[in-house]
């Protein structure tokens, strides 16, 4: 039996009942997550004013939640014995602002924590022990370790997972150490009851939708919200609603936030567009799967029968401004260099922010390739709309305290 796409008794997933009331709908209404970076000095050492200072811009940035301890945090903070700093800084940065902010008279919003798990069957279950003993709201679950893990694997890893924290699948692409996965195991994943959240992110159009199509398949499809992680694609993975023909009826689907290396940086201009996108949706797209509803609805008849178009100009628009946030993309995450220089790239942007020091990564190996900053100066240059330099600039003093 397929998804119904029908909402809970709440008018939320049923699944978000894992999850603190404010932080459920937001994750379920879609939100900005950016992929937290890490801050190092020039020994690579952990700076610590500087990885605050980062916290401190998410949360100013108005987005709706963190992800630490990712493929942006570096992996090798495992090995380095930064995990536990890392995540520690994170969580106790975001205490202290929320309740700085409620002191002010200012109601307290939503901020969902996620902290990173990977690696095999014991190693996961103890990352995500740790975020728990640490207040976070859920895990994204990385990589087992090789590409060529078997899925079956793969699902009893995250079913232990999930009786320590909810869960975020994700689907991390090949070029920086993911694996294929069939549209069985996103079903079969789907249908754990602690996932309530998925972060589609294979780079690929092809397997973005078989993905989705496997957990629309499952029974508690509609209780797991989707999120773009494809840095090349997020515009148009934000903006197109997927009608899918599961068994004898339609289902509608709807990307609704993102959880992204991308929105490490720019986040408040990140913040703009995403809002602009779901108004978009909420006005134009009919029924309850925009950003005021839940994930997903089910269509009651075909794709053609199901509402109105949206403005064209404002489809335009934003269809404009996802090519040029790919170019961006492209420059910042250095796809000519088959994405080598991924993270000294948000390191740069950072650098020249003020956020960070430079662009160390753990391994200094793990630098910007030839050519990469003429790439980032080029797009700096021809798409200040998609920067927040002039935000930054305006708070930076106050972040670095």
């Amino acid at each position: 039996m397929g998804s119904t796409g029908l909402p809970g008794p709440t008018g939320l997933p049923a699944s978000t009942g894992l999850l603190p009331a404010a932080e459920a709908r937001s994750l379920a209404e879609g939100c900005v997550i950016p992929a937290h970076p890490l801050a190092l000095t020039p020994q690579r050492r952990l700076d610590e004013r500087r990885q605050r200072a980062l916290t401190r811009y998410y949360l100013a940035a108005g987005a709706g939640g963190v992800a630490v301890g990712v493929h942006t945090t570096q992996f090798a903070i495992r090995g380095a014995g930064l995990l536990r700093p890392v995540l520690e800084l994170a969580r106790d940065t975001i205490d202290e602002t929320l309740a700085a902010t409620s002191a002010a008279g200012v109601q307290r919003r939503p901020f969902l924590r996620i902290a990173g798990a990977c690696g095999e069957l014991r190693q996961a279950i103890a990352e995500a022990e740790l975020a728990a003993s640490l207040g976070y709201h859920a895990v994204l679950l990385g990589p087992a370790g090789g590409p060529e893990s078997d899925e079956a694997d793969l699902l009893l890893r995250a079913k232990a997972v999930g009786e320590v924290l909810p869960i975020v699948g994700f689907y991390l692409q090949e070029a920086v150490g993911g694996q294929r996965l069939s549209r069985r195991f996103w079903r079969e994943l789907a249908e754990l009851p602690s996932v309530v959240a998925a972060k589609i992110a294979p780079f690929d159009r092809y397997r973005t939708l078989e993905a989705i199509r496997g957990i629309s398949e499952s029974d508690r499809g509609s209780d797991v919200a989707l999120y773009t992680g494809n840095d090349d694609a997020i515009v148009a993975d934000l903006l197109t609603p997927l009608h899918l023909n599961v068994g004898q009826r339609f289902v509608r689907r709807q990307i609704v936030g993102g959880l992204l290396g991308q929105w490490a940086v720019w986040t408040h201009s990140a913040v703009r567009m995403l809002d602009q996108i779901h108004h978009v949706i909420r006005t134009h797209v009919p029924g309850p799967a925009g950003p005021s509803g839940p994930a997903a609805s089910a269509a009651s008849g075909s794709p053609a029968e199901s509402g109105d178009v949206p403005a064209a100009g404002d489809l335009v628009a934003l269809m404009e401004q996802g090519a040029q946030l790919t170019d961006a993309n492209a420059a910042i995450f250095d796809a000519a260099g088959d994405f080598a220089g991924c993270i000294a790239g948000v390191h740069e942007i950072l650098r020249r922010q003020g956020l960070l020091a430079g662009t160390w990564c753990l391994d200094p190996d793990e630098t910007l390739s030839p050519g990469q900053v003429a790439e980032i100066d080029r797009v700096c240059v021809a798409y200040p709309h998609l920067t927040d330099d002039a935000f930054v600039r305006e708070h930076l003093d106050d972040w670095l305290r």
